[in-house]
């Protein structure tokens, strides 16, 4: 690795890295800093994943992600271990010589980055109702919502207000035991306890708890014994009055691969969608990282970035690491020039994404319609299947969910839209024409 990112990037990043743990596939590095484990994670997590496999393709589960924290300063010293220590302590045991080992308590919250924070979430109209209804279900002493659900697209702050959440009961109420993990995990731990007959020791792990929370559950769909552990373990804890916090990148309905009755269940509680960041909460995002970083930006560089980097959060947030990075390495002051040259890569995807406004006025024109019509009643075949492939390419062509695209297209309920979407894409495998039109619209608006 050193030979393929170069001495010094070797120097700086890689080597001061230390290794925490490896627990279920995942390889947990500790960073110097904020900013390192920000480069790292961004930057060289892949590398790392595939020769930190190759180099141990002997443990069991093998090595399948590469999670990188903050080292720990607040309370203890990070150790650190050789990969051939956690060889030895990953080796799989034989069920006759022990069950599965049982978890210590302080490992419950283990994976929590101590970054994510009520007070380091930047809130905007985007997100005011998340962070509200995650800030009372993390205040009550008692059950406010059950489940809160919390949705969103990728890198919209769904995992911040997850860790938000655990940490504030954990400084509020320690005696409440708060299990986080994510739906992987579980998934993981799950047919670990399958494997060693120690089902039973599993089931009093989840079901013992006063809160559970389970990140990215779309992971779980199309896994059927799992769903059906999780549809359990789910039941038992709401019916004894335990909280239970999920996220997911789409809203319970629009969970395939999910069986329904558990898609129903997800939904019984409070349900809250966190939108795409507009211009504002990006500024905002980006003025409060850099001032915690403590180092200082032009105002109308971070203005440059708002407006220019447009998909996510996290993305966001790593085109200004890599500016923050180039200015203590190299000393100078940041420009709007300097910042285009170290972000074109970014710039140049950000320029390729599509709103809603323009894939309508390019369809309508298309088929040769209004670009009212695209808002209107009117059902007609030759208006609702232009209409309907506009919510289709609105769908594979931006981030929004269900209900934003609906609410583009003259308030329609997310129904409409899913039916809209699997129209085309059935209709596109048999109608030669209809394949084309869209095949041609895509690769129009996508430039």
């Amino acid at each position: 690795m050193r030979n393929d990112i170069g001495d010094a990037a070797w120097r700086h990043w890689i080597k001061p890295l230390r290794v925490s743990r490896l627990e279920d596939g995942t390889l947990t590095l500790e960073a110097e800093s904020t900013l390192a484990r920000e480069r790292v994670s961004s930057q060289y997590a892949d590398r790392l994943r595939v020769i930190s496999a190759a180099e141990f393709s002997d443990l069991s589960p093998a090595i399948r992600h590469i999670e990188v924290r903050l080292a720990a300063g607040r309370g203890r010293t990070a150790q650190p271990h050789r990969l051939s220590e956690q060889r030895q302590a990953a080796a799989p045991v034989s069920p006759a010589a022990s069950n599965q080992p049982r978890e210590r308590s302080d490992d419950l919250m283990a994976g929590l980055d101590p970054r994510y924070t009520f007070a380091n979430f930047v809130v905007g109209k985007p997100n005011e109702l998340a962070f509200a209804v995650a800030r009372r279900t993390a205040e009550s002493e008692k059950v406010a919502f059950n489940p809160l659900f919390l949705y969103g697209g990728v890198g919209l702050g769904k995992t911040h207000l997850m860790h938000a959440i655990a940490w504030h009961i954990r400084q509020q109420s320690p005696a409440r035991k708060v299990l986080y993990l994510s739906a992987e995990k579980f998934m993981y731990r799950f047919v670990r306890a399958l494997r060693f007959r120690d089902t039973m020791s599993f089931k009093e792990q989840f079901r013992s708890v006063d809160v559970l929370m389970i990140d990215d559950v779309q992971f779980i769909s199309g896994k059927d014994s799992t769903q059906e552990e999780f549809f359990h373990t789910f039941n038992a804890l709401v019916e004894d009055g335990r909280q239970v916090i999920i996220s997911a990148d789409k809203s319970p309905t629009d969970l395939e691969g999910m069986e329904e009755r558990l898609r129903s269940r997800l939904g019984w509680g409070m349900v809250a969608d966190i939108h795409p960041a507009d211009y504002e909460l990006r500024l905002g995002i980006l003025q409060s990282k850099a001032e915690q970083a403590s180092v200082e930006v032009a105002d109308k560089v971070l203005e440059f970035m708002a407006h220019r980097i447009v998909s996510n959060v996290r993305e966001l947030e790593g085109a200004l690491n890599r500016i923050l990075a180039h200015a203590m390495l190299v000393g100078r002051e940041i420009t709007i020039e300097s910042a285009a040259e170290l972000l074109a890569d970014l710039l140049r995807a950000s320029s390729r994404q599509v709103s809603v406004d323009a894939i309508q006025k390019r369809v309508a024109a298309h088929y040769d319609v209004r670009v009212s019509e695209m808002f209107s009643a009117r059902r007609s075949r030759d208006i609702a299947r232009p209409r309907q492939v506009a919510m289709y390419l609105a769908k594979n062509l931006t981030s929004l969910s269900y209900p934003d695209i609906g609410r583009q297209f003259g308030g329609r309920d997310h129904t409409t839209v899913m039916h809209a979407v699997k129209t085309i894409d059935s209709l596109s495998k048999s109608d030669g024409q209809l394949a084309e039109d869209v095949q041609l619209l895509k690769s129009i608006l996508a430039g």
